[in-house]
């Protein structure tokens, strides 16, 4: 059990003869008692600001710990959104490497049809020059022909 500046108050000494001076004593108790009233006060206010103290770390732990778990929900957030662009560049890319293939093939696909054409023209060439080559071969024999001169005899005699 503490002693508290009252029970220093009143605390009563017995008188003996040849004792000691009663006013040097009360001066002294007095001088103890303001003393302890100074500690305690202290010691209460060191109370007061340890809890305070006490108050604002626990805050500050929650605090803390709130940050931890925002970073936490931070972290997991960016790999979520990495991962999610990852995959959506994947995508990307293979719809990009599809159109470019489908590109590709229409392309393949209209050299094709375009050399097959040019060799279909170059077939009609073919028939049309060996058509020409024929009928000019029949015009010029018709103009070495014997009929030939008959008619142009015919026709200038007519015009004489």
């Amino acid at each position: 059990m503490s002693i508290t500046p009252l029970d220093i108050h009143n605390k009563e000494f017995k008188t003996v003869l040849r004792g000691y001076d009663r006013n040097e004593v009360d001066e002294f108790l007095d001088f103890i008692i303001k003393d302890l009233e100074q500690v305690f006060k202290e010691s209460a206010e060191l109370k007061d600001s340890n809890q305070a103290l006490k108050e604002k770390l626990e805050h500050y732990h929650n605090l803390e710990q709130t940050l931890h778990n925002a970073l936490v929900v931070a972290q997991e957030t960016a790999e979520e959104v990495k991962a999610s662009a990852k995959r959506e560049a994947q995508l990307i890319n293979r719809e990009a490497e599809l159109k470019a293939e489908r590109l590709v093939d229409d392309a393949i696909g209209k050299v094709r049809r375009m050399t097959a054409e040019l060799d279909e023209m170059r077939k009609q060439s073919s028939v049309f020059r060996a058509r020409l080559i024929n009928l000019l071969k029949a015009q010029l024999e018709m103009l070495d022909s014997d009929d030939w001169e008959q008619m142009e005899t015919a026709a200038g005699r007519e015009l004489n």
